[in-house]
């Protein structure tokens, strides 16, 4: 399964990219880091995800109209939200939009690993 980051923090991003290389991730490998919502749509047409992680404060497009776009043009991606946004309203609408989980940060490498685990099955 291919995995694209989404996040506009670099920290984050490699962070992200080496928990995925934990054993229990064997089966996920990262075919894309996207820095805003623009790059990931670019990224996701190019490389065809099956599995995002998707920020949703970034510039030039937020993630809230990322995972529409993304959605959009392929209902089946998985698509995980990891925010620090803890508002449940942005929450529920990025389900809505078709995310898939939302893990909030700071997470643990285990919290990511078992997310997205989840939203990959």
């Amino acid at each position: 399964m291919k995995l694209l980051i989404v996040d506009d923090s670099n920290i984050i991003r490699s962070r992200i990219a080496r928990i995925a290389l934990h054993p229990r991730l064997r089966n996920l490998s990262v075919v894309g880091l996207a820095r805003n919502g623009m790059e990931a749509v670019d990224l996701c047409r190019r490389n065809s995800p099956d599995v995002v992680t998707m920020d949703l404060t970034m510039p030039e497009m937020d993630g809230i109209a990322c995972i529409e776009n993304l959605m959009g043009s392929n209902a089946s991606i998985n698509i995980l939200v990891v925010s620090a946004l803890s508002d449940k309203a942005t929450a529920i609408s990025a389900l809505k939009k078709g995310a898939r989980g939302f893990l909030h940060k700071p997470f643990s490498d285990d919290q990511l690993v078992d997310a997205l685990l989840e939203v990959a099955s």
